[in-house]
């Protein structure tokens, strides 16, 4: 991630238009604030691609587009890469935001950016209309950074997915596991599924029940894996549930678009979990600045005494 970084800093003097790939399911959590933090030091406009909305809830995607689009610099473009149509749209937005480019002695010079896992490689083979970016469906895929052509006018910096070093928010972190922009190595399953069996019963109870035929009133997260488990017949011996394999079948479900159209956040749950981290993060800082003053208080005890 180090050597992403370096290689993104040192090519972003050289382009003159940001695309940044978003999952639209978790617009704001899949959003690297590394990638902010260097287009605007060099001052480049962004196309925020809300990529995979056919998975996405469609208010909350609605509603993701006007909040990126108030933004200065900002144009977001919900789209999904299985449809060519949508593709196909890309490079004259693109050029709506850089139009002083894309002639012959000045190309549309484009970085490709994004986290790891949310179709970066996929839109790049879809723009140029063959194979020329390895495709998976595991993090971390792209390896290298890559330069290519769209056409005479317009040239294309694929990136390698660029994760940022810490994760300040819980939330986050779980959702992007439950999306699987992070590996299965750095994710406990089950603690993933009860978080997003949480979400659900907020936001969506009625897709349970449409998915897997129980009721959802009195469950929290847990309880929805274990009534997955119940409904599948997932038994480990001893007769208890296999939650293993049903917070499994709950994350594949979500991942797949077998549970429906689902978005994890919105501009309004997104504004609700900044402020509730703000306070615990204030409260922390409060509580370690006593800790510290009592500390120093008990040594200038101890110093008087002797």
């Amino acid at each position: 991630m180090n050597s992403a970084k370096k290689q993104a800093e040192e090519q972003m003097e050289f382009v003159d238009l940001v695309i940044e790939v978003l999952d639209a399911r978790l617009p704001e959590a899949s959003c690297n604030p590394l990638v902010d933090r260097m287009r605007k030091f060099r001052q480049r406009p962004v196309l925020k691609i809300l990529n995979k909305i056919d998975l996405a809830d469609p208010a909350a995607t609605a509603a993701w587009k006007a909040y990126y689009d108030a933004q200065p610099g900002v144009t977001a473009y919900p789209m999904t890469t299985k449809k060519p149509a949508d593709v196909a749209r890309i490079p004259a937005l693109a050029l709506s935001l850089a139009p002083h480019r894309g002639v012959p002695t000045k190309p549309l010079r484009i970085m490709i950016m994004g986290i790891p896992n949310v179709g970066k490689s996929t839109l790049m083979n879809a723009l140029l209309k063959k194979r020329v970016a390895k495709v998976g469906d595991e993090p971390a895929v792209t390896k290298t950074q890559q330069k290519l052509y769209l056409d005479k006018h317009t040239v294309l910096v694929d990136t390698p997915g660029l994760m940022w070093p810490k994760i300040e928010m819980a939330s986050d972190g779980l959702m992007l596991a439950a999306s699987h922009a992070i590996g299965t190595n750095a994710l406990i399953e089950e603690e993933v599924a009860f978080f997003l069996g949480d979400v659900l019963l907020e936001r969506y109870p009625q897709l349970l029940t449409a998915r897997y035929g129980f009721k959802t009133e009195g469950l929290d997260g847990i309880g929805v894996v274990e009534n997955v488990a119940a409904r599948r017949g997932f038994r480990v011996r001893g007769g208890e549930f296999d939650v293993e394999k049903a917070a499994h079948v709950l994350l594949h479900d979500y991942r797949s678009g077998a549970l429906g159209r689902i978005s994890l956040e919105t501009p309004e749950t997104r504004a609700a979990r900044l402020e509730a981290h703000r306070v615990e993060m204030e409260e922390k800082a409060r509580i370690a600045a006593e800790k510290a003053a009592l500390k120093a208080e008990e040594a200038m005890r101890g110093k008087r005494g002797t």
